[in-house]
Formats: C-alpha cells, structure tokens, sequence
C-alpha cells in the first residue's frame, strides 16, 4: 500500500484535489498571459544575456524594446496606459532573474504597498503579484515606467494583469485561516526527492512536524511545519528556488488540509514527531517466513551499494538564511535503490493515454518521451484504445516525462500521462495498429536513446514544449526549403522563422532553430520528423535528423 493510501482516502482526496486545482491555476496563468499579449522573455537564458547567437541586439536592446512597448507612449493624461489595461491590484512582473525567489519580490515591491499575495513562474522568470490596493499597484506601475525598479539586483519590468485577483488554491493563503501545511511542486525533478532531502531543505527555515511525497502530475509533497508563521516564511524562502543547480525547482502553495496523516516513516513520508513509526501488522496471527532472510546481503539502507556522491545545494543567499543554518551538502541514493523508498518499487513504466488512433505509433512515442529519458519498450493496449504502455530508463525519467509532457496536445488530443503500476512492459497481444505498424517496439538497443552513458545524458537540456525547436545532425547541403519541403510532405506544420547557427568549414553537420506558430505545432513535428533518415546523392550512410525543444520561446 502507498504512502498516500495508507493516510486513508479522506487524505487522498485532498491530495488529488490540490495537484489538480495548481493545474488548473496554470492553465488560468497562461491563459491570462495570452490576453496581457505581452512578449515574453527566453525561456532557458538569464534576462540579462543576450538573445540568440547572430541576431546582433544584446540584452540592454532587448529591455529597452519591451519597455519602449509598454511604456514608451508614456502613461496618458487621462492615467490610462499604452496597453488599455485598466488598473488592477495584481502586477505582472517580468524579466526576473534566474535565482529569485518570492522574498525578494516582497522585499522590492512591498515600498509600493501591502502584498498579499504572489506566485511564481520560475520557468518564465516572471511572477504575479497581488497588493491588497489597486492604489499600491498603480505606484508599482507608475514606478517601473518611470525609473528602473531592480529586484534582486536585476531590473524588472511592469504592467497591469488583465485579472482583478490571483487564483488561489485554497482560502489558506489568508494569514489569519490557521494553515500551516505547504504543497510543494517540484518541477524538472532530476534528482531523487525525499522526505531527508525535503527536511534538509524545509527545516532551517522553520520546524518541520510532517512530509508526504506523492506522484500524481510530476512529484508534489506536503510539509506540515509546527507553526503558520514558519509556513509563511518558507514559502516567502524557498517559492521559485532550485534544490539543484537547475533542476528540482520548487512551486509552493497553501494546501488545503490543515494537518497531515503518517503511519510510516520511509522516504515518501515522515512524521517527525514520532521517530519511531513503523507499519502497523495488520493481525497478530502468524507470520510468512522469509526464504532469503530479511534482504540480500548485499543491501544497506540506503538502497543496493553506496550512495551518490553528495550534491551541492544552492548558494545559502537564495534561501535568505546564514552560513550556519543550512547544510552545504545532501546525498541521494543510486537510481538502483529507487526500490528501497516504499513497501513496493516505483515504476519505471509511465501510462499515456490520449493517444491519437491513426496518428501514434510507437515510434513517435518514442520520438516525443526519449527527450526525458532512454525508452525501453512501448506497447500499446488492445483492451484500452488510445493508450500505451512507455517502459523507460528509471522513475525518475517517468518523473521527467510526466513534468513535462502530461496534459499536452498532440493532432488535437490530450495526453495523460501518468505512473503505471506495471513494472516492465511484457510484449503480449501484439496486434497491428491503424496506420499499419506492430502494437509493441523494443527500443532498448536502439542508438537515438540520448541518457546512455552519462557523458551522453549530461548534453541533454530537460525542457518542457516550446514553440522552438533546435535542430541538430543535419548535413549542410539541405536547406530552409529542404526543410520546409520536409513538413509538408509529412503533413505536419511548416515553421515561421528559421535560424542557422555559423558552422566551421570543415564541420560535417549543421544546426539551428526553428519558430512555429504555436507550442502544439512543435509537438506535432518532433514527434513526426524526430529522427528521420536523410539521405543525400552518393552518400553512403544517412544522416539522422534530431529534434528537441529549445531553451528560446522565440526567433
């Protein structure tokens, strides 16, 4: 029984409930950043780096062009601004560095007025802040279009948000409702994520009572601390920080229950205040005897050989504590020993359902997913239409994919991704799907899995689905127009923009990037034309054409 099965179904329900409201808040975020229609920033690159290689404007144009376009008109007599937003007590903040974290906005804005609330886009570097007065906005407006407002030492930019309020999760955010229980996304987990991880991170900045680590849409968890007050100040500390250089970056919200349920203390959960919790015996009647004994005796507690090297945590000024308050290091187990953190292994088998009937196969299951790790097998459902089981490296490539890749469209469907409870995909009931091919494919030995070795995995940038898309292991003969020519024969899309990085002479293979209209378009393409074979006259081998998601949202 899981972690969040034993605490009883009342406690799931709660569970389920709040990772499915913080969706649902995302998706009224970005929806709310298409009417602001305001350019955004390059995902993946520091507001104050360049923008891409040869375009020639460095990051003090770009600035001066965004603001030039919010502001540039100036604000109008009548106190109107040049985007006819009509004044709102939530802030859009943009152009935030890449280490920022909710204190440093309140630390910043707060001279404008009362904030009471704030949420975090860390992936977009920007944020949405809430001042308890329309007035107190206006100030933040009128300030930022005027003179440089710098936050955490970079400086920021503002507009009105087209919304009167930001969504909450739950009435907690309220300082006077009592909460004191933080829900916790952790976005691009790369790193194993632990109750020991979780406590290192948490407890400096507040007592930590309990932890529980759930799976659902990526990894989210719950910690209870011993006080509203220190639950306020760590999700002040810590909202939009990195628990890795990177990766693992922390989403933090009130969660809805007011107190947490532990009957277990492992690595998905941990009741603090009871060091001594083990599982309950579910009778007193007689016991199944063990063959092999308790466990193999080559295993330790922390899982089958030693653990990890330990990994740095990042820099102590993130987190607003002293030297002395927060570990310098924290250690993760081996991939190997994922199957020591709970009464039973997490899979490595991620479930997708959504599936287009005509136009997936497993091959373009395995073109999308092999971006968040190596692919093993994929094998679709006879008993279940539409769905497909994809058997990948390790969990934690699960984990990536499921971050990543649940709820996106493709050709017009939604995916759900989500944790199998099968360990293995067992290549059984093979039949032929619509478009001809086998039901089941092995991948396993097949060289465009890119986690192999890990030189090969450390080239890898884990993003989400972009509108951009960087291609690579193209031979310079072919063209914008080979390219183009290439979507439309496949039926998929055709790019907007185009861009061709500057290659050496001698080189034998070209990259750039391609702009779409639209993140679904992109989808769409790298999960058609991923690691298609091209051929070139006289040429003995073809050269294999490799797509990923670019760190740039535009051209």
């Amino acid at each position: 029984m899981s972690t969040v099965e034993g605490a009883g179904q009342r406690e799931e329900g709660e569970y389920g409930r709040a990772a499915k409201r913080l969706k649902t808040e995302e998706r009224e975020t970005e929806a709310e950043e298409k009417e602001e229609g305001e350019e955004e920033l390059e995902e993946g690159e520091d507001s104050d780096s360049g923008s891409l290689p040869g375009n020639g404007e460095s990051a003090a144009d770009n600035r001066a062009r965004w603001s030039a376009s919010q502001y540039g008109a100036g604000r109008r007599d009548n106190g109107e601004d040049s985007h006819r937003i009509s004044p709102s007590p939530v802030v859009h903040v943009r152009g935030l560095c890449e280490a920022v974290v909710e204190a440093d906005l309140i630390d910043a804005l707060e001279k404008f007025g009362p904030i009471c609330y704030v949420m975090m886009m860390p992936f977009k570097r920007q944020a949405l802040v809430e001042f308890s007065a329309v007035e107190s906005a206006d100030r933040c407006v009128s300030c930022g279009a005027k003179e440089p407002v710098y936050i955490a030492g970079q400086q920021a930019y503002f507009n009105y948000s087209t919304s009167k309020r930001i969504t909450r999760p739950t009435n907690a955010d309220n300082p006077n409702s009592g909460n004191k229980v933080l829900l916790l996304s952790i976005q691009n987990p790369l790193y194993p994520i632990t109750t020991d991880v979780l406590y290192t991170v948490c407890n400096p900045i507040g007592s930590v009572l309990r932890i529980v680590i759930f799976k659902r849409n990526g990894i989210q968890a719950m910690v209870e601390f011993e006080s509203v007050q220190c639950a306020q100040k760590a999700k002040a500390a810590l909202n939009g920080a990195d628990i890795y250089a990177g990766c693992c970056t922390l989403k933090i919200e009130y969660a809805r229950p007011t107190r947490l349920n532990v009957i277990k203390n492992d690595n998905e959960s941990w009741d603090y205040t009871k060091p001594y919790l083990v599982r309950r015996d579910r009778g007193k009647g007689r016991q199944r005897q063990a063959i092999l004994g308790e466990h193999p005796s080559s295993y330790t507690d922390n899982g089958y050989g030693p653990p990890c090297p330990l990994l740095p945590l990042p820099g102590n000024s993130r987190y607003k504590l002293s030297s002395v308050d927060v570990p310098d290091m924290v250690s993760y187990p081996l991939p190997q020993s994922s199957s020591s953190y709970s009464g039973h292994a997490p899979s490595s088998v991620a479930m997708v359902s959504g599936l287009h009937p005509s136009k997936m196969n497993c091959t373009r299951i395995f073109n999308l997913f092999c971006l968040y790790g190596n692919i093993e097998k994929v094998k679709f459902m006879k008993s279940v239409p539409g769905t497909a089981l994809v058997e990948m490296g390790d969990e934690y490539a699960v984990d990536r994919a499921i971050t990543h890749l649940n709820s996106i469209k493709v050709f017009g469907k939604r995916l759900n991704v989500c944790v199998s409870k099968q360990h293995a995909v067992i290549p059984s009931q093979v039949f032929e799907l619509e478009d001809g091919s086998s039901s089941y494919k092995d991948f396993a030995m097949t060289r465009n899995n890119r986690f192999s070795s890990a030189g090969q995995a450390s080239k890898n940038i884990i993003q989400p689905p972009s509108a951009v898309l960087h291609y690579y292991n193209v031979p310079p003969c072919i063209s914008q127009d080979h390219l183009l020519r290439l979507c439309t024969e496949h039926d998929v899309p055709g790019f907007v923009k185009f861009k061709m990085f500057d290659a050496k002479p001698s080189s034998k293979t070209i990259s750039g990037l391609l702009e779409f209209d639209s993140k679904t378009e992109a989808v769409e393409v790298l999960t058609v034309l991923n690691h298609y074979q091209i051929r070139i006259p006289n040429g003995s081998n073809p050269y294999t054409l490799k797509l990923c998601f670019s760190t740039s949202s535009h051209l």
